[in-house]
């Protein structure tokens, strides 16, 4: 997700690092509280076990909070625990985010600002926020504290994770994305890594205020996609290849019929024909998966106009080639990888993980007539998210794909933590660019341009 963004409708951070974004502290840090706030959670969680005969109804929050404050005012009481009148407020929302809700992971996950939230155990929890990695002074109690809270997040997903089943991949209601790793596998206690999206889904308007796209490559996306041009979106880790394809998704006309296949579910569509497809893991028993694959090959019977493949990952990529080459035009995916030329040979290796013995130069005239563009992002070293290529897949020429990159970023400067740069034309027109006059597609007409500043 892009967080190098203006605010809109106030549920989107500004890039100017504020005042008020300072690490979001534990409760132990706060003045006038003590460190004995566990025991205090541990009482009133055993009186209300007591109270409830251990069946506590986390669909009923309002209830459970008044129930929980008024054991909570008990325990005080007859401790006599006594503290200002901010401190009892803070330490009350806390006891009730650790018993019903997602415990210390609470006031980071009410914060607009941060994106990703990761706890390396229970002691190290690190934030992402205007795409920079900075720790908190967050803590869990211990191990099996971050493990309650991960199983309150896993287990009404319809999901578990233990010692049989140590990794879980899934999607919360509120759309974030969560994956936990467990020992034996994670070797320093839990790992939990729970990635943000906006309410409000990006528009193409709104990377462009943040500097990610300008206007004239707005528009040349655009056409591409009204050109029916398939495109393939690359990057690294967190550079917002899906929150690009989100955007770019939004310009396919509303008349089209369109199939999403995902790994979690994250794709936002604003068009009205749409269906929507998400993988689903293996049972308790093993059984039951339904892959990338299997969702791909069953979406061709489906009659759709475009597929579009959240991410690309193994030989789904080569039922993703052959819907490209068979009267699916327009089909997009993202792909991890940190050049154009790396997205082709990334391609090459998933196609050949669909077990099929092909050759390479049938794999490779696959490709070549399939994708067309490929949108390649960086997130630079202040934390922005970047277009920084954009190539063309012209063809075979004997066994080697022919490509051009259509616009490169150029970095001039490093100032102030900033970095300095802006995406230019090299002056070749890609060779699909006749579709655009046969669609009646207008762009910008000096974009092509070495002159051209595109971004």
């Amino acid at each position: 997700m892009f967080s190098n963004r203006p605010a809109v409708n106030g549920d989107r951070p500004d890039y100017a690092r504020r005042e008020e974004d300072a690490p979001v502290s534990t409760i132990e840090a706060i003045g006038g509280i003590s460190g004995d706030v566990y025991q205090i959670r541990d009482r009133v969680q055993r009186k209300l076990l007591a109270e409830t005969e251990g069946q506590i109804n986390l669909e009923q929050q309002a209830q459970m909070r008044t129930l929980i404050e008024n054991l909570f005012n008990q325990v005080l009481a007859e401790e006599n625990l006594l503290y200002t009148r901010s401190n009892r407020a803070q330490l009350l929302d806390w006891v009730v985010a650790d018993i019903l809700g997602y415990g210390p992971l609470e006031p980071l996950l009410a914060d607009p600002s941060i994106t990703e939230v990761m706890a390396n155990g229970p002691k190290n929890v690190y934030i992402e926020r205007y795409g920079l990695i900075e720790k908190t002074n967050v803590t869990f109690e211990n191990d099996s504290h971050l493990m309650r809270i991960i199983d309150r997040i896993v287990s009404p997903l319809g999901r578990r994770v233990d010692e049989s089943s140590p990794m879980v991949d899934a999607r919360l209601p509120s759309g974030y994305r969560v994956n936990a790793t467990i020992p034996p596998l994670s070797l320093d206690g839990p790992l939990l890594t729970i990635r943000k999206f906006a309410t409000t889904p990006y528009t193409a308007q709104d990377l462009i205020a943040n500097g990610t796209l300008s206007p004239n490559l707005v528009s040349f996306i655009k056409a591409c996609v009204e050109a029916r041009v398939n495109l393939v979106i690359s990057g690294g880790t967190g550079t917002g290849k899906t929150t690009l394809l989100n955007v770019v998704s939004a310009f396919i006309p509303n008349r089209e019929r369109i199939l999403t296949i995902e790994d979690t579910a994250e794709l936002q569509m604003k068009q009205e024909h749409v269906g929507r497809l998400e993988k689903r893991p293996p049972n308790v028993e093993g059984k039951g998966e339904v892959t990338i694959r299997q969702l791909v090959i069953n979406a061709l019977r489906m009659r759709p106009d475009r597929i579009i493949v959240g991410e690309a990952r193994g030989g789904e990529a080569l039922d993703m080639l052959q819907a490209m080459n068979t009267g699916h035009d327009g089909s997009m995916t993202t792909i991890h990888s940190n050049s154009p030329r790396d997205t082709l040979r990334r391609i090459e290796t998933m196609v050949l993980m669909a077990g099929m013995e092909l050759p390479l130069k049938a794999i490779r005239e696959q490709v070549a007539s399939a994708i067309e563009l490929i949108v390649h992002m960086n997130r630079m070293r202040d934390g922005t998210r970047k277009v920084t290529q954009v190539s063309e897949v012209q063809g075979l020429e004997g066994d080697a794909i022919v490509m051009q990159d259509i616009f490169v970023y150029e970095q001039t400067a490093f100032q102030n933590g900033r970095v300095i740069g802006q995406l230019k034309s090299t002056g070749l027109r890609p060779k699909f660019s006749e579709k655009f006059a046969m669609n009646n597609i207008e762009i910008p007409p000096n974009i092509f341009e070495t002159s051209t500043v595109v971004a």
